[in-house]
């Protein structure tokens, strides 16, 4: 039985041992070869993942390090493009605000002020100067007022207690003029306006409406300016149109305040015409004489 036991060149010992050989690729290959093989493949393919996972690690980590500036970078324009937008967000809001408040000026407030102010206005006063024992006197007036154009128009009618002309006057604070027509005399005198006594359009037109609600402005007193009556105007429209308008037709003339006040005696009285009259908180009195 020993000698029947023979396949194909192979034999087996008397252990009963046989050793299996298998058909690889044309080589016989033992068991024990291909298992090595196959384990020594395994760790090829365990070293090789390794290294390509070490490789990969290598390159993901250098591709963050690489991309973390970005942020960075990206972060800063953010913040100076927020601040650009806020500061032009800011400009625009403060134009706004200015072009509003031009518009609220204009259409609110301006148009609340009438383009011409008429006003019936009576003062009472103590005229130390000439009447110290009459007590109270009283002087009436129509003002005109023109806030647009920047002039006062004044009609004084003959007052109750003589001594003084009636008379139309005009304070044009566009050309710095001011020019009185005595109706008496008819004629117009023209000199600068003196801003120290006439109160400006607006400052005259907001006092006039404060006292509006008497009749009287509160009592007050009066002071007095000397002038002198010059050389003759000939062209009347250099004084603009307002005087143009008042003084058309008459004798015009220029006058010239007396540097020094002194006391008018009897013969210049002769030559001197009065007009009493207020565009502020107190009358004056303007004494206009001929040149001797």
């Amino acid at each position: 039985m020993r000698g029947g036991k023979q396949h194909g060149g192979g034999h087996c010992g008397s252990a009963w041992v046989c050793c299996l050989v298998y058909w690889c690729q044309g080589e016989f290959v033992p068991w024990y070869g291909v298992k090595a093989a196959s384990k020594r493949k395994r760790d090829g393919e365990e070293e090789t993942a390794t290294a390509i996972s070490s490789v990969n690690v290598e390159q993901l980590t250098g591709s963050i390090q690489q991309e973390e500036p970005a942020p960075m970078v990206q972060g800063r324009r953010s913040s100076l493009s927020g601040v650009c937008y806020l500061t032009m967000g800011l400009l625009v809001l403060l134009l706004g605000l200015v072009f509003a408040s031009m518009y609220v000026y204009r259409y609110f407030f301006i148009t609340q002020l009438p383009r011409e102010s008429v006003f019936h206005c009576g003062v009472l006063y103590e005229d130390s100067l000439y009447s110290p024992f009459k007590g109270q006197l009283e002087l009436h007036e129509d003002v005109k007022i023109y806030i647009e154009e920047n002039y006062e128009q004044i009609n004084v009618p003959v007052p109750q207690f003589g001594g003084s002309d009636p008379a139309d006057i005009i304070h044009d604070f566009q050309r710095g003029l001011t020019a009185y027509h005595d109706i008496t005399l008819d004629k117009c005198y023209v000199i600068e306006l003196n801003t120290t006594i006439v109160m400006p359009p607006r400052n005259l037109w907001e006092l006039l409406v404060n006292v509006k609600k008497g009749t009287y402005l509160p009592q007050t007193y009066i002071i007095q300016e000397e002038m002198i009556a010059t050389e003759h105007v000939s062209d009347m429209e250099q004084l603009g149109s307002f005087i143009y308008r008042l003084c058309s037709g008459k004798e015009t003339y220029r006058l010239k305040r007396r540097s020094a006040r002194r006391r008018i005696s009897r013969r210049e009285a002769g030559n001197c015409h009065r007009i009493r009259h207020f565009e502020n908180t107190f009358v004056v009195e303007t004494v206009i004489c001929k040149k001797s």
